[in-house]
């Protein structure tokens, strides 16, 4: 046998066997490569990408103006009140019989608002007529007297020519005729007393129906029927000092407090714009009256008085309002726009013109948008825009050199809780 030239067969390669299957664990390794190579390509795009979009500080536009041809020069808060406002009570003390009023109603000068127990006063009024048909009955009694009187006085005149009566009985009768006259002008005296009287207690009557005194809106009812009203305080907790609360609408007005250091900016019959608080998209125009020559010394303020040149059943007092100061209106061709209010940072100077960058897009998506503008007065560490920028929108502060138009931007973490309102 001869073992090594087998053993040769045994290694020679035969070319016309087939192909052994590929193994799958070759496939696998190669595409886990491939994978591999990807996701480190998308990190370092990533991080990469990131490195280059710039990181910018963000603020919203203040809006400061408004859509007339005024800009504000000082906003303000305060309250709607009435010039013209009374609780009504009445001029006695008494018990209420009947209110005829109620929240809400409307009152004419001279309305019956309530009624008060008239027993009292009822009393008095027919004792005072009483005493005026006595007064009047004893006029009669002395003026039928008197006219005795001065007949015996013409008889016994002529009797004493004659001297057939003495000059005694004479003085006498003219004596008595005296008297009798003196008691018709006492008596005429007891009379127009008792008359004025009778005046006093029919007034007293008047009394008891209270009335309103001017004409209004009643805001409060304050007694019942069978309570006691007064018109002084008496009587602890159950005396009631007045029936109820009317104002007038028509004298509503506007009374802010305006710091000392900005009183200056305010002058009498300057333009004003007044928004309640109850209704924020609802301008009021209107204009300064006075300026209250005194100050708080706790609040460091002084009380401006705002007319309102709009009447509506909506305005009420109490109502809490604010008021912008607004510059004088000026000529159609010198009308200023509607003005924002930014940081002096934000706005910078590009080929000797006024920018910004307001920024746009979705979080994550984020690109800046040049604007020109056209700056105003600075306030503090402010600046005013008076056109190019609207209010509410988001613009960068202290913008990058290379920033361009249309570049992607990232908004810094601590400013993206800032870009909205206060």
């Amino acid at each position: 046998m001869n073992t090594s030239a087998d053993l040769l067969k045994e290694l020679r390669i035969d070319r016309n066997a087939p192909q052994p299957p590929a193994s799958r664990r070759g496939v696998w390794i190669v595409l886990g490569a491939i994978a591999g190579i990807a996701v480190l390509a998308a990190g370092a795009w990533f991080v990469l990408g990131r490195a280059t979009t710039p990181e910018v500080q963000v603020v919203e536009a203040t809006p400061i103006g408004s859509g007339s041809a005024s800009a504000s020069v000082l906003d303000a808060t305060g309250y709607v009140v009435a010039r013209r406002m009374a609780t009504v009570s009445s001029k006695i003390t008494g018990k209420v019989r009947e209110v005829l009023i109620e929240e809400g109603q409307h009152v004419d000068a001279g309305d019956v608002m309530a009624t008060l127990d008239p027993i009292d006063a009822d009393a008095q009024r027919a004792l005072a007529a009483s005493q005026v048909a006595v007064s009047r009955s004893q006029i009669g009694s002395v003026q039928a007297q008197l006219r005795e009187a001065e007949a015996n006085v013409g008889r016994l005149g002529g009797l004493a020519r004659q001297q057939l009566v003495s000059k005694a009985q004479y003085d006498q009768a003219i004596a008595q005729r005296d008297a009798l006259r003196a008691q018709l002008a006492t008596a005429r005296n007891s009379t127009q007393v008792s008359s004025a009287q009778l005046r006093i207690a029919q007034q007293g009557m008047d009394n008891t129906v209270v009335r309103a005194p001017f004409a209004g809106v009643v805001i409060a009812k304050a007694a019942q029927p069978g309570e006691i009203v007064s018109p002084l305080s008496a009587g602890g907790g159950f005396t009631r000092t007045g029936i109820g609360t009317i104002v007038d609408m028509d004298s509503l007005e506007v009374e802010v407090d305006v710091g000392e250091a900005y009183i200056g900016r305010v002058m009498p019959g300057m333009p004003v714009e007044s928004v309640l608080n109850a209704y924020p998209d609802w301008k009021i125009p209107g204009e300064v009256i006075a300026i209250i020559p005194t100050a708080d010394r706790g609040k460091a303020t002084v009380k401006v008085r705002v007319a309102l040149k709009q009447r509506d059943a909506r305005i009420v007092p109490d109502m809490g309002v604010r008021v912008s100061f607004l510059e004088r209106a000026q000529p159609t061709a010198a009308v200023r726009k509607p003005a924002a209010l930014v940081p002096n940072g934000a706005i910078t100077d590009r080929d000797g013109r006024s920018i910004v960058f307001v920024v746009e897009g979705d979080a994550g998506n984020e690109k800046v948008k040049r604007h020109e503008v056209t700056p105003g007065r600075t306030l503090g560490d402010d600046r005013e825009v008076l056109s190019g920028l609207v209010g509410g929108e988001r613009v960068v502060v202290n913008p990058p050199e290379k920033l361009a138009d249309g570049a992607r931007v990232r908004i810094a973490k601590d400013a993206a809780g800032d870009t909205g309102t206060e």
